[in-house]
């Protein structure tokens, strides 16, 4: 979802497309569609046991990625073109359109728009673009500042569960409750908060100018910052200090590996963005390196991640759809229900094992490489002007 053409008329001094950015993006993408199929698979969404745990897990590190980059390439866009303002305004809108209405029904299957809508991630890149307009005005450096500094110290707000306050929670407290199935009213479902995920794309945008540095002070920097946050995520939660809602337990229900890992998404605590974000950026130096067929797969996903993203549910729900008529001689009723967070417990029988998931998920990732590989050739041999928006 974030701006993807980085290679127009590129200012003296300032890097090519970099390299290590759209495989990130590309790995992002690639692990986030395991949780996507494990939505249709009807496994649990994590818990004690170990594979369960880290196939969701994993795919943590998505978001928090997805939504950094958009803002990195939306610096390198604004340092290439005159109109960054204007293209965010318009992407932003463009995104949010997209997710309460294609994406909704690639999810569901259904046109229940009265009955359920979900704000996901989309929804607030969209929104977190829009409010880049008008932050992007600040300096790199006080804007840098600002986004760490909501992102460290969001924990300290009180969490008013009980509030009815729409815009609340909207903001900041998300809406998890099930109201589905009662007057007809629109139904929003919020899973990415404004806050703090318009901090992450903020960051993200500074950290576009530490990337511009000469390689040799970027790698440093990069090293130091993602080795930092993971340090610093290690001691807090170790010690329960700061920075989640939930603490970790060596003697709770749940392995002590894994409840210290298990810090909160929803909305996402100082912890898990440390836990996420450390790693992405300290994989910046050696990915910039990196060569071979793995990286340039993972690269052609990161030149188009948002048509990826698009075609991506739509792909996994058909697959999840063949599966079900494979394993039980029949659709199941099931998957047209109101995916991926106002649907009830599958039916009997229906539930895939973990091998099964991952097969649909190889499956789903082949056939999206031809399609992204050719939809990047595609773009790169036109400058139609719409592209940079799709």
């Amino acid at each position: 979802a974030a701006p993807e053409s980085c290679m127009t008329s590129t200012p003296p001094g300032l890097p090519g497309r970099v390299r290590s950015v759209d495989i990130l993006r590309g790995a992002v993408v690639v692990l986030m569609a395991i949780d996507h199929v494990r939505v249709y698979s009807a496994l649990p969404a994590g818990g004690p046991e170990f594979g369960i745990f880290f196939t969701r897990w994993i795919t943590h590190f998505c978001a928090p990625a997805f939504v950094f980059l958009a803002g990195t390439s939306a610096w390198f866009y604004g340092q290439r073109h005159s109109d960054l303002r204007r293209f965010l305004v318009i992407r932003g809108i463009w995104l949010i359109a997209l997710e309460l209405t294609v994406l909704r029904v690639a999810w569901t299957f259904n046109f229940g728009f009265g009955r359920y809508n979900m704000a996901g991630v989309i929804w607030v890149i969209g929104w977190s673009m829009i409010a880049l307009a008008a932050l992007s005005r600040l300096p790199v450096r006080l804007l840098g500042a600002l986004s760490v500094l909501v992102i460290a110290a969001h924990n300290l707000l009180p969490m008013p569960y009980g509030t009815e306050s729409a815009l609340l929670k909207l903001v900041y407290v998300g809406f998890f409750s099930d109201p589905i199935g009662g007057d007809g009213t629109p139904t929003l479902v919020v899973l990415y908060t404004f806050i703090p995920w318009v901090a992450v794309m903020a960051a993200g945008y500074a950290f576009g100018a530490v990337l511009a540095l000469e390689p040799a002070r970027r790698d440093r920097l990069c090293l130091r910052i993602g080795l930092g946050a993971v340090a610093l995520f290690l001691v807090l939660r170790g010690l329960n200090l700061y920075g989640d809602p939930a603490p970790w337990s060596a003697s709770g229900e749940m392995p002590a590996l894994l409840s210290f890992l298990n810090s909160s998404k929803y909305p996402a605590s100082f912890l898990f963005l440390l836990m996420t974000l450390g790693p992405t950026i300290a994989l910046v130096p050696p990915l910039e390196r990196a060569r071979g067929v793995l990286a340039r797969a993972l690269e052609t996903f990161g030149r188009v991640p948002f048509f990826y993203y698009v075609i991506h549910i739509p792909l996994i729900h058909l697959l999840a759809i063949v599966v079900s008529q494979v394993r039980l001689g029949h659709v199941s009723p099931w998957l047209f229900a109101d995916h991926p967070m106002g649907v009830g417990d599958a039916p009997d029988g229906y539930q895939w094992t973990l091998w099964q998931l991952y097969v649909v998920w190889a499956i789903a990732i082949g056939i999206l490489y031809v399609a992204c590989r050719r939809y990047a050739a595609f773009k790169a041999a036109r400058s139609y002007w719409w592209l940079k928006y799709v």
